[in-house]
């Protein structure tokens, strides 16, 4: 594939589609989200309004890393504190997707709609890229992004249109049309990380307390495994708990699973085979945290499991 001429079709379709109306997006800080990002911008200017929504489900420092991204290449985002919205659409939800369904209702009827209503605008740039849709019309999960595809005139129902440039790519693919809008490794090298964020990798009910032990496992995994080369690498707190020992107690603990895959754009993936101590090391990092008392290493390809655990 030519990726500068990708980049040159989708800036003048972008130009020629919104022409002088005011379109909005929203950003994660992944890949997907960055270039499109970057491409509104390049495209329409000061016409593009760019928002990271807090949801409360990232991970610990992420808002304040991806506003600081994109702050310092010059590209303006709005902050929008949605913590509590999020939070609240989900408690008492186990099912996941019932729990996606919440974060997609969330998202675009409350927040993104009073966003939109509040700037005027008339268009949404969206991430999506191939394997969200696969994945979504296939029924293997719904990926949130995916609207239009499922039948949802956004038009009629949140009043504005959906613009989606990289919906004919691969993860790889926008990795290289990163490269080729000169945006820092620091972006087309991260990793792949879900839309509902650590809701994904948490089995159960979103809680802060839940959300807390996920937050802590992840930040311990992506340190210990920065260096391992995989596609991509995450923890992922189990609904059940197991009988546990500290200090010569009995304790109901938690139990975290350590998930590390290959793969090209994440139709099918290997698993990593980690050196044993590596995963003890990361086993006695996450077992110190309060309440967990198991940590687990998934050995399943994709499939049959898929990389996300919800």
């Amino acid at each position: 594939m030519d990726y500068r001429k990708f980049v040159e079709d989708r800036l003048s379709e972008i130009k020629a589609t919104v022409g002088s109306a005011i379109a909005i997006n929203a950003l994660s800080g992944g890949v997907d989200s960055s270039v499109v990002t970057v491409l509104g911008h390049r495209a329409l200017g000061n016409r593009l309004k760019t928002v990271f929504v807090d949801n409360a489900l990232m991970r610990r420092g992420e808002p304040e890393r991806v506003l600081k991204t994109f702050r310092d290449i010059g590209v303006p985002v709005e902050s929008v504190n949605a913590r509590e919205e999020f939070l609240a659409a989900l408690a008492g939800l186990t099912d996941p997707e019932a729990k996606r369904e919440a974060i997609t209702s969330t998202f675009y009827s409350k927040v993104f709609s009073r966003l939109v209503k509040e700037l005027g605008a008339k268009f949404l740039l969206h991430g999506t890229i191939l394997t969200d849709i696969e994945e979504t019309v296939a029924g293997i999960k719904r990926q949130h992004n995916i609207l239009e595809q499922l039948g949802i005139s956004t038009e009629r129902a949140y009043g504005y249109a959906v613009l989606e440039p990289l919906k004919t790519l691969r993860k790889d693919d926008v990795r290289e049309v990163a490269k080729v809008l000169g945006l820092p490794p620091g972006i087309w090298q991260r990793m792949p990380f879900p839309g509902p964020a650590l809701a994904a990798r948490i089995v159960g009910e979103v809680t802060r307390e839940r959300l807390d032990v996920v937050q802590a496992a992840t930040a311990i995994v992506e340190e210990e495994l920065a260096d391992c080369g995989a596609f991509q690498y995450l923890a992922v707190l189990l609904n059940d708990r197991a009988t546990g020992i500290r200090n010569n107690k009995r304790e109901y603990g938690h139990i975290v699973v350590v998930r590390c895959v290959e793969s090209r754009d994440a139709r099918e993936a290997a698993v990593t085979r980690l050196g044993w101590e590596r995963l003890t090391r990361i086993c006695e990092r996450i077992t110190a945290i309060p309440g967990v008392n198991r940590c687990l290493y998934d050995l399943t390809p994709k499939p049959p499991a898929t990389i996300e655990y919800v």
